[in-house]
């Protein structure tokens, strides 16, 4: 049987459109699945959405199922769920997750989705690939009972990062934006808020997402002596300074980076992609995870909302992407 789909396609930076795609016949250990929603990683997608991926990074940056090449015409994409149409038995009619970009229908193989377990709606499973990053960060980080943590940086990886952290015994967890509208996201999840000013120091841990520069040297100053600032934050093309003198060496502070690409160190030998992925989507079944998804649009509108989610004169978490149902 034929089967057709849609897809979005970022034509070139800025523009982007949804296309017909043909879909080839499922093998013997394929799966078809109908997409139900994809979300917009607004910061990863942004930026390769107005072409600021460098070129020296465009393979490290290929997302798992990413058609064409850098700076386009490119399809591009990693938080889609769907259901199983077609495939191995024990998989069709299940709803799973898949690092797939934002089409209606698509054929991969078997082992590249995952169940979502019965307790997680679809429509927050979306953030799967969010929770995982997070996942992957706290393994990085290892924290320890009683730690004084800062978050700074209130998007979507941050505050998938702070939630976790949030589960530690007697730490305290402080997120930290210059946006004080997040402090509802922050009390939504359980965790402290604070505008840079006003954040808490004395941090034997800080997790920096926020992409910024400002971000990055005020994440040092949060730091005990000997303290450590995990880096979260991709800069795409852009250079960033970082304030290596005054104290950094006296106080002995360490930045250290961390990428979902690969499996923590502190986890590599133990633990594979699939079992953080499954991990994500366990921790998913807590319904204050839903305060991460602030805006919605239907498919069709992508090509409309795109610029303005990439734009930054908003600043949403995860937009969720729904599709017709039928």
């Amino acid at each position: 049987m034929l089967r057709t789909a849609r897809a979005f396609w970022l034509n070139a930076p800025g523009r982007g459109e949804i296309r017909p795609v043909r879909l080839e016949a499922p093998g013997e250990d394929e799966v078809v699945v109908r997409t139900l929603y994809s979300g917009v990683s607004r910061g990863t997608e942004a930026l390769v959405f107005r072409g600021g991926v460098p070129a020296s990074q465009y393979e490290a940056m290929r997302a798992p199922f990413q058609d064409g090449e850098f700076p386009g015409p490119v399809k591009y994409g990693y938080l889609n769920v769907g259901v199983v149409e077609d495939g191995p038995s024990g998989l069709v009619g299940r709803t799973v997750f898949c690092l797939y970009p934002h089409q209606t229908r698509y054929v991969v193989p078997a082992s590249a989705v995952t169940p979502v377990p019965d307790g997680v709606p679809a429509s927050r499973a979306v953030l799967a690939g969010t929770v995982e990053t997070a996942v992957n960060a706290v393994w990085d980080a290892a924290p320890m009972l009683g730690d004084r943590i800062a978050v700074v940086g209130a998007g979507m990886i941050g505050c998938s990062v702070a939630k976790v952290l949030a589960g530690f015994p007697a730490v305290r967890v402080q997120l930290v934006d210059v946006d004080p509208a997040r402090a509802a996201v922050a009390e939504a999840l359980g965790v402290g808020f604070a505008t840079p000013p006003d954040a808490l120091g004395d941090c034997d841990l800080v997790v920096h997402a926020s992409a910024t520069e400002a971000g990055l040297s005020r994440s040092l100053e949060l730091l005990v002596p000997e303290g450590v600032v995990l880096e979260l934050s991709w800069y795409g093309d852009r250079r960033v300074s970082l304030p290596l003198g005054e104290a950094f060496h006296s106080r002995r502070l360490v930045v250290r980076g961390s990428q979902v690409g690969a499996v923590s160190p502190a986890r590599r030998g133990r633990r594979g992609h699939a079992d953080r992925m499954r991990l994500a989507l366990e921790l998913l079944a807590d319904p204050a995870y839903d305060a991460l998804i602030t805006g919605e649009c239907g498919f069709e509108e992508l090509p409309a909302v795109m610029p303005t989610l990439a734009s930054g004169r908003t600043h949403p978490l995860c937009h969720r992407v729904v599709y017709d149902p039928a």
